[in-house]
């Protein structure tokens, strides 16, 4: 058989791998934080998740997108983006929902300061993200108030970029501020297992799917010649991946004199 006659079989063939690497692309970042999202409303506990993993992965990938607009990437790098922050936004209802649920002593947070003096008399006082208190800070007492953080976050940094679009110099360090962002979202973890010298309570299944996707993106980064502020960043959070399970194989095979600590969550990067 001719070499070309196999090329009607091929073409179909890689387009279609094509297609499955960018779909991976698109949606694999969320997989992680489906069966959370399920545990947490059959649990109705969301002690396990970390709010300020939204947080993190929420500016990442509003800075992200307006990176795009500065300089075009592969777009199933920016559906990623937009599907991980609608992903974020659903996880934080669901836990401001189930935490104020659970909440005895209800004490109203919010992101914007009390303007109806009827309202501050029926309820407790407000605490308000205008008083610079960065014991409330992102943890209000209604999603709304999360939204209007992460709007009022999108229009100032919007702004900026669109009057500092023209300087290649803004538009690159505005790129690696986004990926930088989400690679150092495993750091709390591998600082905080080097305080506590365990692992104890931390999904080492989670850490495997954490490396695992982030090589596989990282590969994807760099077979498609994405802007080298993604992979770069990406080999970061790998390396940061794998130190973690390092200190999974030395915290089993040489355990450490235990540091007494308060409770935490299984992880600060997903779970």
């Amino acid at each position: 058989m001719e070499p070309g006659g196999l090329e009607w079989l091929l073409v179909p063939m890689q387009q279609l791998v094509s297609w499955g690497a960018a779909g991976a692309m698109v949606f694999g970042g969320v997989v992680p934080y489906i069966p959370q999202y399920r545990d947490i409303r059959r649990t109705q506990n969301a002690e396990g998740f970390s709010t300020y993993v939204c947080l993190v992965l929420l500016v990442a990938n509003i800075l992200r997108i307006l990176f795009w607009f500065g300089r075009r990437f592969e777009s199933p790098l920016l559906w990623q983006s937009i599907i991980m922050i609608i992903t974020m936004l659903l996880m934080l209802k669901l836990c401001t929902e189930v935490r104020v649920s659970n909440e005895l002593n209800v004490k109203r947070r919010s992101f914007a300061a009390a303007d109806s003096k009827d309202e501050e008399i029926k309820a407790p006082p407000k605490r308000s993200y205008l008083d610079f208190d960065l014991n409330y800070f992102w943890h209000w007492s209604k999603f709304t108030d999360y939204v209007q953080c992460v709007l009022t976050f999108t229009g100032v940094t919007g702004y900026i970029t669109y009057l500092w679009l023209d300087s290649s110099l803004f538009v690159e360090t505005l790129g690696f501020l986004a990926v930088f962002t989400e690679a150092m979202l495993g750091v709390p973890q591998l600082y905080r297992n080097c305080q506590n010298r365990s692992t104890e309570g931390m999904s080492i299944k989670m850490v495997l799917m954490w490396t695992s996707g982030d090589t596989f993106k990282t590969v994807y980064f760099i077979l498609n010649q994405a802007p080298f502020q993604f992979s770069i960043c990406g080999l970061l959070q790998v390396f940061v991946d794998i130190a973690i399970l390092l200190q999974v194989y030395l915290y089993s095979h040489y355990p450490q004199k235990p540091v007494s600590h308060t409770a935490h969550p299984a992880s600060t990067k997903a779970l």
